[in-house]
């Protein structure tokens, strides 16, 4: 498994994207095929492949990306009606970049995270 994603691309600025937030350890940008009015991906700037791959030393970029989730759903004027946060995990969690991030979704009533198959 390569460490040279196109998330960490876009955190080198390999690869336009539309940043609407940057520190020292995570980056925040629009998804390019948004599934809400509102659909940013948050990353820690270094390439954690899976949740499942979290280590200790991850502890503060990870409590960022939900710090980073609170400003940047205040920056876009959601934070007040509420947003949903995902972490897909691997193939069956539909993950499909390895490397860990934050979908940050908002800006109309979402509806229910999963239909029950009976």
């Amino acid at each position: 498994m390569s460490n040279d994603t196109v998330f960490l691309k876009i955190v080198k600025g390999e690869i336009p994207a539309d940043v609407v937030y940057r520190d020292e350890l995570v980056t925040a940008f629009r998804d390019l095929h948004p599934q809400a009015p509102v659909h940013v991906l948050i990353v820690p700037n270094h390439v954690i492949p899976t949740a499942a791959d979290v280590t200790e030393a991850d502890e503060a970029a990870l409590g960022r990306l939900f710090l980073a989730a609170r400003t940047v759903a205040e920056q876009e004027g959601i934070a007040e009606d509420g947003y949903r946060l995902i972490v897909n995990c691997r193939a069956h969690g539909g993950q499909e970049v390895d490397h860990l991030h934050l979908h940050l979704l908002g800006g109309e009533p979402l509806g229910p995270m999963h239909v029950r198959r009976d």
